[in-house]
Formats: C-alpha cells, structure tokens, sequence
C-alpha cells in the first residue's frame, strides 16, 4: 500500500493517464505541479504559454531539439569550435564500440531530457551496465512523458561526447540562458547556472539572473540555491553574443551553454522548459514571465 492506494488501483490510474488526451495530461500535470488550473484557452502565466506550445509546436523545433542533428545548426550558426567533440553515435551500441571509448566520457541519447551518463572512469564501469541502460533509455516514448508533441518524431540514439571537466574534476555549471527577445534597453535574458548536477555534492543548485548579472530572488522547481551565487563569466559578452544568435528567427527559446576555461560549449536548446510544469518561487515570476513572453519583441537579427 502507498498514499492509501493499492498496487492496483495504482496500475489502473497509470494506465488511465497513458490513454489520456494530451491536452487531459497537460491540464491535470499543471494542476498537480503548480497548485492550478491552468488558462488553456488564454494563458497568461510562462508555464501555461509553454503548455500551448507542448500541443503546437513550430515544426523546426524536432530537428532542434535532437541532441544530433541540432549539432548541424550549431555548426552553420556559431562553428563546429563550440561543439562539444562526439567521440560515436552508433546504429548499436556494442562491445567494440565500447572497447573505443576515451577512458572517460558522457553517453546520451537523442530523444529525451535526463538521459546523461557521467563515466569518469571507465575501467570502473561495464559494457553490460552501460548497454542496460541504454536499451533502458531507447524503449522510452519521451513524447509520452510529457506530451511534448515536437519529441515525436526525434529518432532515438546512443550517442557519446567528450567528458568536460574544469580544475577542479567537476563538470562545469550549465548556464540555462532563456532567450525572450529584445526589449528598450536590450536583450531580455534570464539565466538559470546550475550546479552540482553530476559531482555527487548533494542535490543540483540553480541560481536566476538578469540580463545585468543581478541575482533574483527566484527559485524553481527542486532546486536549492547556493549561498553566495556566482559571479559573472568573464566572457559574458560572448556568453550572450552566441546565444543571441542561437535564438535568432526561434522566438523564445532556453540556449543552454558551458563555459570551461573561458572556452565556451553548446548544450542544447529547449523550446518547452520544464513541460508547462515547473513551480517559481515567488508564484508570481510565471505570470512576470508570462507577461515577457506575450510582449516580446523577436528580431530576425540583433538590432543596431
């Protein structure tokens, strides 16, 4: 027994949820995540408009979101230098190709968020472990997930990438850099550093920033927020500079990157962050937000 429910009642409602119209699903994950209903027909809140696009997507956004082949876009829009070097993306994963690998190295796969393995070392890890795991990924719908309507028609694969490491050993904070176009006085960037998500330290950290590097009071789903925050990139400018071009001609968009050693690399771009369920705290950062999105400006270019 768990919540009061048996293991069966718990199957039927699983069961129920798998067969669920998206827009069901989407409704009824908000509610249970956010505290709310959310305005379908007029959203109003950052999270309601992500759950519009979840059911709409712009086409462009499958091959975007491919942790492939937007590896193609980044090389046309910014250079191959900022791609994280691919070590193999096999048909099948096999003993040779794991026999291949670096002594360390990340395996992924294509179509999904989450499915990042950190091997540091790999005389410690095994080819059965790894392949379990990957076939684990593989079978997953990640479009039924979430209902995030642009996963349907991304192919799942394997595929490993160099291991970044800062000098310290840990891998370098992601900086989640949401795109909401330009307003007066310039680009409306929010950016999101996360931290500790593969070192072992405890859970991730994830602190908020403006455009102008002041840390807001903001936290968001899970995530805890460091003590003193981070300082600035050094390269700021360029950090901005890409990400601005990454986004161009996308409308809102989260531009993730890494920075190591002032060298900067790509992560991804997520078009749906969060599925239209990550809790703000303060409530009222997804209506600020959401007011952002409906009024932002989007060039095709950076304005002179």
């Amino acid at each position: 027994m768990s919540n009061g429910l048996s293991s069966s009642t718990r199957r039927l409602i699983k069961g129920a949820a798998v067969l669920m119209p998206d827009e069901w699903y989407l409704t009824l994950s908000h509610r249970r995540s956010i505290g709310r209903f959310p305005q379908m027909k007029r959203p109003t809140t950052f999270n309601e408009i992500i759950l519009t696009r979840c059911l709409r997507p712009d086409p462009r956004w499958t091959t975007l979101t491919d942790k492939l082949s937007v590896r193609q876009y980044v090389m046309e829009r910014i250079g191959e230098q900022y791609l994280i070097p691919l070590l193999a993306a096999p048909d099948v994963f096999t003993k040779e190709v794991f026999d291949s690998l670096p002594s360390s190295f990340v395996m992924k796969a294509s179509h999904g968020s989450g499915f990042v393995e950190v091997v540091r070392d790999k005389s410690k890890r095994s080819f059965e472990e790894l392949r379990r795991l990957a076939d684990r990924w593989l079978r997953v719908n990640y479009y039924r997930v979430g209902r995030e309507r642009h996963y349907r028609g991304i192919p799942p694969r394997i595929l490993f990438e160099a291991l970044l490491l800062d000098r310290s050993g840990n891998v370098p904070a992601d900086y989640e850099m949401n795109m909401f176009g330009y307003g007066p006085h310039g680009p409306v960037i929010y950016t999101g550093v996360v931290s500790s998500r593969f070192d072992g330290r405890g859970k991730p950290l994830a602190d908020m920033y403006d455009a102008e590097w002041n840390r807001l009071d903001v936290a968001r789903g899970t995530y805890g927020r460091s003590e003193r925050g981070v300082a600035r990139p050094s390269n700021w400018d360029e950090l901005s500079r890409i990400a601005i071009r990454l986004a161009e001609g996308l409308g809102y968009v989260r531009v993730d990157l890494y920075v190591l050693d002032e060298q900067i690399f790509f992560g991804e771009l997520t078009f749906t962050p969060g599925g239209g369920t990550m809790p703000y705290i303060p409530d009222h950062c997804d209506y600020e937000w959401g007011r952002i999105l409906k009024g932002a400006n989007y060039y095709c270019a950076a304005p002179v």
